[in-house]
């Protein structure tokens, strides 16, 4: 079965946002962005409106009017990217919001690894997978960075469901042959490679040059596998270049575990380097308390770092340093991390990463002697801005699951991964028009926390959409031109 293509060339026009560095958001009025049947953008031209398009645009492209389909964006409304899951746990969204008051450790051998063994039952898994990519798709994430269970049947379900409901995935099977529960462990580092194999296969047989689904090698954290896994997962990265994901360096308690089982590594990082698993490819969640030394490791082999600050908290982890991370040239994104973090909503993970650099820039203690000037601008830099969290929700998790030349943008050349977002318009009493409002615009309860009352800049809707935004305001999501969910 291979990736559904479009019936239409499409034309879309009104505002488009979208992040062009980290730090800086491009407002693109009145334009024009036209994508072709394959999803890909074919032209961007600003100043344009629908029957300029039809007498300009159209000729150019070789499109005839009534080939296209047109959607434009109304007042209140623009185009964003598509939001970009570098972290998250697909058999664990039954338990989303759920972690008692237990660390990592505790978390995973109370809550997560029962309900991952329980997936093996291939009904069960399909009702978790359908609702977990349905969800995640209705709060505008077009690609996910997804974890499965350690059972091969339904993690190729996971692949089979995100192919057909159209969402861009990257689809690992859990390696863990060393450290688990007993009745949900690989039963060797043989077994798992082949079980790791047996999966790959079956992804290349829905889609077959990994266009929109891609396995990706997933040894869930070091401790977990095995010297001879890791060497073996270390071989097949080699053989087959395929995607790296993994955790490194969330919690204190796990830091201790890694040093105790793999005491001929330097550090975290160097285990993973040792065994040929850190290179430009690889994913990393968390990276909380990495030292300068493993940040240089990292840095200077590629690797990006899923940035995951709803969970580091949830589960009092610890706060990662992401402006350290990004000055030492440690690409980031963001991950929800579903279930350690109780949110799969990405806008939610941004909102939570301006708020978690904040608690870094504050003194460390009541009563904290004045500072001089210099260690105050160092102290106010870790601040991550707006738009420095929205960079990170689109074009920077582009770069760190390495697809940043396919999706984050809208330039042309790139896929129509986007999502449609729609603000809260307050009427103006004083004119009436809370009485002739349009049909086509939302009722009064679908329009979500954000109130737009017209007299701001955008740059202060988008902020107002970060910090109040939620499903509500995603009023369609494309991936790869494919309209994939659409609010009704």
């Amino acid at each position: 079965m291979a990736p559904l293509g479009n019936e239409k060339n499409q034309l879309y026009l009104g505002l488009f946002i979208h992040s062009v560095k980290l730090g800086e958001l491009q407002y693109l009025h009145d334009t024009a962005v036209c994508v072709d049947k394959s999803g890909k953008i074919v032209a961007v031209e600003q100043q344009y409106d629908q029957k300029k398009a039809e007498e300009t645009l159209y000729p150019k492209l070789g499109w005839k009017t009534d080939d296209v389909t047109v959607t434009i964006a109304k007042e209140g409304q623009f185009f964003f990217p598509g939001f970009i899951d570098t972290h998250i746990h697909a058999p664990q969204y039954p338990n989303v919001g759920i972690f008692g008051k237990s660390t990592l450790l505790d978390w995973l051998n109370t809550y997560t690894f029962p309900m991952e063994a329980s997936l093996s039952s291939l009904p069960k898994a399909r009702r978790v997978y359908t609702r977990c990519i349905q969800r995640t798709l209705a709060y505008g994430t077009t690609t996910a960075a997804y974890y499965a269970t350690i059972h091969v049947p339904s993690t190729n379900l996971l692949a089979d469901l995100c192919l057909s409901l159209g969402q861009r995935a990257f689809v690992g099977r859990v390696c863990m042959d060393n450290l688990g529960p007993d009745y949900y462990l690989d039963e060797s580092a043989s077994q798992s490679l082949a079980a790791t194999r047996a999966t790959i296969d079956h992804i290349r047989s829905i889609d077959a040059d990994f266009d929109l689904i891609s396995p990706i090698l997933t040894p869930r954290f070091a401790p977990a596998c095995s010297v001879d896994a890791m060497a073996q997962l270390g071989a097949l990265h080699k053989e087959t270049n395929l995607p790296i994901q993994t955790h490194i360096a969330e919690n204190v308690d796990e830091l201790k575990l890694v040093r105790d089982m793999f005491p001929d590594s330097k550090n975290y990082a160097d285990v993973y380097d040792r065994f040929g698993l850190l290179g430009k490819r690889t994913i990393l969640a968390h990276a909380i308390h990495l030292s300068d030394e493993e940040v240089d490791l990292v840095a200077s082999r590629g690797s990006k770092v899923s940035h995951c600050p709803c969970s580091n908290s949830a589960l009092t982890s610890g706060v990662a340093r992401v402006r350290w991370l990004l000055d030492k040239g440690v690409g980031v994104g963001l991950g929800t991390d579903v279930s350690g973090g109780y949110s799969p909503s990405v806008l939610d993970a941004a909102r939570q990463a301006a708020l978690v650099s904040n608690h870094l820039a504050m003194p460390s203690r009541t009563g904290e002697k004045q500072i001089d000037a210099e260690a105050e601008d160092d102290r106010e830099r870790v601040r991550l801005s707006v738009e420095e969290v929205l960079h990170l929700a689109t074009r920077g998790g582009a770069e760190v699951v390495c697809l940043g030349e396919k999706i984050g943008g809208f330039e042309v050349g790139k896929e129509w991964d986007a999502q449609l977002i729609g603000l809260g318009l307050v009427p103006d009493e004083d004119d009436g028009t809370e009485s002739k409002q349009d049909e086509d615009q939302d009722q009064e309860h679908d329009t979500g926390n954000v109130d737009i009352f017209g007299w701001e800049r955008w740059e202060d809707r988008v902020a107002k959409w970060v910090f109040n935004g939620d499903d509500r305001n995603v009023k369609k999501v494309w991936v790869r031109g494919r309209l994939v969910h659409q609010r009704r």
